[in-house]
């Protein structure tokens, strides 16, 4: 039991620098796109195919994501709070 917790402690710390190094980097490859976001690289290849994700292939073969454009990606379609729905409620009426 105790090896077990102590290879879980392992891995732990592996993914937490692992992600800590994701942090730094500018251009992530698709194993990190798939860390970074928790998509599979089966749907990341997926969505390449489909052109629905940003993403390079400079020769043709390794694909290359840039991670500011990733965050772009994953923050699309906001949804609105009740709150600013009241609110533009609110000022389209007073406008009108």
């Amino acid at each position: 039991m105790e090896t077990q917790s102590i290879e879980q402690r392992l891995e732990k710390i592996e993914q937490l620098l692992s992600a800590q190094s994701l942090q730094n980097k500018i251009v992530l490859n698709i194993d990190e796109v798939a860390q970074f976001t928790g998509i599979s690289k089966l749907y990341l290849y997926k969505l390449t195919s489909k052109n629905e994700i940003p993403y390079s292939k400079p020769n043709g073969k390794n694909v290359f994501f840039n991670k500011s454009e990733i965050e772009k990606w994953l923050l699309r379609n906001r949804q609105a709070t009740n709150e600013e729905l009241e609110n533009e409620a609110i000022n389209y009426l007073v406008n009108k």
